[in-house]
């Protein structure tokens, strides 16, 4: 179908035209009906297996310009094409057996990467180096699953009980790799997707010179004015290959202005579904009440304090804070001389990073909680078959545990998941793809 249509849309230069698989030609698209051209392009058709999809595939290579592409794609669609759905050519390759569920969502990965930390963590993910690993468990798994059952039908038979009896042992091997996968699954996170930032405190701190100096640009006003800031202000900064959404709020006070009550009500849902909070005092005042309501408010958030002005003559001592909050980071900083900075963005890796999760190139990194999921699945019912050994159960219910440990398994590499999951993961892909 895709190479009769490109047939009548394309007039190669070269005679006789060329249709082999894996050939570029150049030529022209053509309007049949005007036999106006459209465009030089390049063209190339791809047969099956060896294309993307695994099916027969043809690529126009147009000019970039918006009406052009409008053009080839209206011409085409008249011929009897159609428009793909989101994520239509990563899935039709999953379907035929190209990659598996784990590379299909690592395109979308891909895309959207943000850091070079982000975009690793993806490109382990299409390289297979996930599934790799799940696949040998399973295989270790369907071994044993082999032994109970000839266990369960031939009870009579001595069928190598030395290993059934050592089983338990390897359940537990298994269930501390899966842990160990598990591990990662918070910081993988936090450099696949990134976190949230409040900077919060109350008026006239510095919240908003502080955006601007991390951002190295003016992105928020900044005056003498108490209260300028009236709405929640977000950006994204690259810090260390963590993506962090900054979030300059309206200062904390109570206030009779109607707008920027809205803006301290919109500050303290922010500080209530942030990642990280950036809690900004003036170290040239006395701290009062306000501060203190402050702090009391993000007292169980994870924080670093952030002690402004430091240029200036101190009014308290920023030791008395650290000796108070011995869990957060307590960094004094001058937003106007641009002073502390970076001991700040150290600051802030090192209050959602804790470990290297990317110490090892072929190392399993889970950053998708779908995966993070069916592995806990698969940890609890190894842990349940590893009892039912111990207490000496039925082999009939150990077996189902593994079997279902199996599909838990066999639901991150796409072999035992539902249609309704297929449609959620590839919703979230741009068109096409």
């Amino acid at each position: 179908m895709a190479e009769s249509i490109c047939r009548r849309v394309f007039k190669p230069k070269r005679e006789p035209p060329c249709y082999d698989s894996h050939f570029f030609q150049c030529g022209e698209v053509i309007d049949p009906e005007k036999g106006s051209p459209i465009d030089e392009v390049l063209m190339v058709v791809m047969k099956a297996p060896k294309s993307y999809t695994r099916e027969d595939v043809v690529e126009i290579h147009c000019h970039g310009g918006y009406l052009i592409v409008q053009k080839v794609l209206d011409l085409v669609r008249r011929h009897g094409a159609r428009l793909a759905e989101p994520g239509e050519f990563t899935k039709r390759a999953f379907l035929n057996g190209r990659i598996d569920l784990t590379q299909a969502e690592a395109v979308v990965d891909l895309i959207n990467a943000k850091t070079s930390a982000s975009l690793e963590i993806a490109n382990r993910q299409r390289r297979g180096v996930l599934c790799q690993e799940v696949m040998i468990l399973k295989e270790r798994l369907v071994e044993k699953l082999a032994l109970i059952e000839a266990h369960i039908d031939f009870p009579d038979e001595e069928i190598d009980l030395i290993s059934l009896e050592g089983m338990g042992k390897e359940f537990d091997q298994m269930v501390v790799m899966i842990r160990g996968w598990i591990g990662t699954y918070g910081e993988g996170k936090i450099l696949r997707d990134g976190v949230s930032c409040a900077i919060v405190g109350k008026t006239n701190v510095g919240k908003s010179s502080l955006l601007n100096v991390l951002l190295n640009e003016d992105r928020a006003i900044v005056t003498a004015i108490a209260g300028t800031t009236r709405d929640v202000i977000e950006e994204v900064l690259n810090i260390s290959e963590i993506p962090v959404r900054l979030m300059d709020t309206a200062g904390l006070r109570n206030t009779v202005d109607c707008v920027e009550r809205e803006g301290v009500r919109r500050t303290k849902e922010r500080v209530k579904t942030a990642d990280l909070i950036l809690l900004v005092l003036d170290g040239s005042r006395e701290l009062d009440r306000e501060d203190q309501e402050i702090l009391d408010e993000v007292t169980n958030k994870k924080k670093v304090i952030v002690v402004n002005k430091r240029d200036l003559e101190p009014r308290f001592s920023v030791e008395d804070i650290r000796s108070r909050f011995q869990c957060d980071s307590v960094v004094p900083v001058s937003a106007l001389m641009k002073e502390g900075i970076d001991d700040l963005k150290t600051a802030i890796h090192g209050a959602v990073i804790k470990g290297d999760v990317m110490s090892s190139a072929k190392s399993v990194i889970v950053a998708n909680l779908r995966h993070k999921i069916a592995l806990e699945k698969a940890e609890e019912n190894l842990l349940v078959s590893r009892k039912g050994l111990e207490d000496k159960i039925s082999l009939e219910f150990i077996a189902f545990e593994v079997r279902t440990a199996l599909e838990a398994l066999g639901e991150i590499v796409g072999e035992t998941t539902t249609e309704e999951v297929l449609e959620h993961i590839f919703e979230r892909f741009c068109i096409g793809k």
